[in-house]
C-alpha cells in the first residue's frame, strides 16, 4: 500500500483520493487502511492530500487487533498462527486497520484506546464459555477508539468513537462471528451507560465507522444495530440510506457504515458520496455538525461553535484490496 502511494498510480488509490478532494472533510475516519509502526503508509496519504489542496496537520492511529496472535487455534484447523486465530482477521499484523486525520487538533494524550478490552469482560457478553480463545479474546475486531478532537472556539471536545465491527459470517453453526458482531457494536451503549467497569461517555460525541451490519437485511443480529440507532442519547441522520452496494455478492445496496452524533450537536446536513468504481462499493459517509452553545455562554447570544465535517469512508479507504 505505501508503494502504492508513493507512486500514485493504483486506480482504487486515486479515486479514493478524487472523492476525499470533492468532499473536503474536517475529520476523516479511515477503515481498511493497513497499519505500519512508524504511520508511514498515513503519513504518505496525508502529503497526497496535501499536494491536492487539503491539509490533515494532525492524525491518530494505534495497532489494530487485525492480524495480532492469540495463540489459540480458534478455526479449528489445527493451527495457531492462521488468519482466523488473530485477535481480528489478518494475514498479517496491522492488515486492515483504522486511522483519523484531522483539520482540528486531536488530543492524543486523553485518547482511550479500548481495543484490549475482553470479550468476556463485556456484561452480558455472547462469547461461549467453551470457546478456543475464551481467557484471551477481545471484544474488538480492529478498534474501538475514543478520540478527543479540539474544535475552534469551544471548551469542550468532540469525541470520535471509532470502530470496525467483524462481518457477522464466515463461521458455523456456532454463530461465533455474529455474537461478536453484536457485541462489538453493543460496547458503545455499554459505555454510555456506564455500566462496563471503564469510564461512561459524556457529549459531545459522534460514532464513526463500520458495523457490518444492516439493520433490515442481510446476516447478523440485526437487533444490535436497532437498539444503537434507536437509542435516545443519538441521532441517527440517515435513516435507511444505504452505504455500499454488493451487488456482484447477489446482496444489492445495504447500510453497514455509520456515522451517529449525539443529541445535542445541531445537525446540519448529512449525505453519502459515490466514488468512481475503482475505489470501491462502499461510499463515503459524511455529516455536518456544530456543537451547541456552552451553557456557561448560553445567555450571551454566541453562535454555536464552528462547523465540523465528520466523514466515515468505510471500508472504501486505501488499502489492500480483498
Amino acid at each position: 500500500m505505501l508503494r502504492d502511494l508513493v507512486r500514485g498510480e493504483d486506480p482504487a488509490l486515486v479515486a479514493t483520493e478524487v472523492a476525499l478532494l470533492a468532499v473536503r472533510p474536517h475529520i476523516l475516519v479511515l477503515t481498511e487502511i493497513d497499519y505500519d509502526h512508524a504511520g508511514a503508509a498515513l503519513a504518505a496519504l496525508a502529503d497526497r492530500l496535501r499536494a491536492g489542496g487539503l491539509d490533515y496537520p494532525h492524525r491518530f492511529l494505534r495497532r489494530p487487533n487485525t492480524g495480532r496472535p492469540t495463540g489459540r487455534d480458534i478455526d479449528g484447523d489445527g493451527r495457531a498462527h492462521g488468519p482466523r486465530d488473530a485477535q481480528g482477521w489478518g494475514r498479517f499484523s496491522g492488515e486492515g486497520g483504522s486511522a483519523i486525520l484531522s483539520v482540528h487538533p486531536v488530543e492524543t494524550s486523553d485518547a482511550r484506546d479500548l481495543s484490549g478490552f475482553l470479550w468476556r469482560d463485556l456484561p452480558g457478553t455472547r462469547i461461549a464459555p467453551k470457546d478456543p480463545a475464551y481467557e484471551v479474546q477481545r471484544l474488538s475486531s480492529d478498534v474501538h477508539w475514543v478520540v478527543p478532537i479540539r474544535l475552534p472556539s469551544s471548551p469542550r471536545p468532540l469525541s470520535l468513537m471509532v470502530f470496525h465491527a467483524t462481518p457477522p459470517v464466515f463461521d458455523g453453526p456456532d454463530d461465533r462471528n455474529g455474537r461478536r458482531n453484536a457485541d462489538e457494536i453493543r460496547l458503545w451503549q455499554v459505555l454510555l451507560n456506564g455500566t462496563s467497569g471503564l469510564p461512561r461517555i459524556t457529549p459531545p460525541f459522534v460514532i464513526a465507522g463500520d458495523a457490518n451490519l444492516d439493520p433490515e437485511a442481510g446476516d447478523g443480529r440485526r437487533g444490535a444495530i436497532r437498539d444503537l440507532l434507536s437509542d435516545p442519547r443519538l441521532q441517527d441522520p440517515m435513516p435507511r440510506t444505504a452505504s455500499v452496494d454488493w451487488s456482484r455478492l447477489g446482496l444489492g445496496e445495504m447500510r453497514v457504515s455509520y456515522l451517529l452524533p449525539s443529541r445535542d450537536l445541531v445537525l446540519r446536513d448529512a449525505g453519502t458520496y459515490r466514488a468512481a468504481p475503482e475505489a470501491g462499493e462502499h461510499r463515503l459517509v459524511w455529516i455536518d455538525v456544530a456543537l451547541p452553545p456552552d451553557p456557561d455562554i448560553s445567555d450571551s447570544g454566541e453562535a454555536p461553535a464552528d462547523d465540523t465535517d465528520v466523514l466515515d469512508s468505510g471500508s472504501n479507504a486505501p488499502a489492500r484490496r480483498r
